[in-house]
């Protein structure tokens, strides 16, 4: 069975920093992408950023130049290295895993975790 945890959350002082991990097991498949969504509450799930083989691809514009994705195969993990946070990027920031190829489309994504919390206030 495929799952997936997130952890890293928390809060943050504007401009600060955080790394979200997203642990992921039972599967052995070899191409495979990882999507970040996140959440707040009222307002429909979102796309962040996604990694597979092919590359890294961004799905918000605010987030270039500030996150990134990096992947440990040897623990099976993948990272959400998050640097000069702001207020607006207060959310549940949730990982989750398709085969092959990156979508900013939740839909698309068969497997998900179960979201960390992160705040970002002074």
């Amino acid at each position: 069975q495929v799952q997936l945890k997130e952890s890293g959350g928390g809060l943050v002082q504007p401009g600060g920093s955080l790394t979200l991990s997203c642990v992921i097991s039972g599967f052995t498949e070899d191409y495979w992408a990882i999507g970040w969504f996140r959440q707040v509450p009222g307002k429909a799930r979102e796309g962040v950023i996604c990694s597979s083989r092919d590359g890294i691809t961004y799905y918000l514009d605010s987030v270039k130049g500030r996150f990134t994705m990096s992947r440990d195969n040897s623990k099976s993990t993948v990272y959400l290295q998050m640097n000069s946070l702001n207020l607006e990027d207060t959310a549940v920031y949730y990982c989750a895993r398709r085969l092959r190829r990156c979508s900013g489309n939740e839909n698309e994504y068969r497997t998900w975790g179960q979201g960390t919390q992160v705040t970002v206030s002074s």
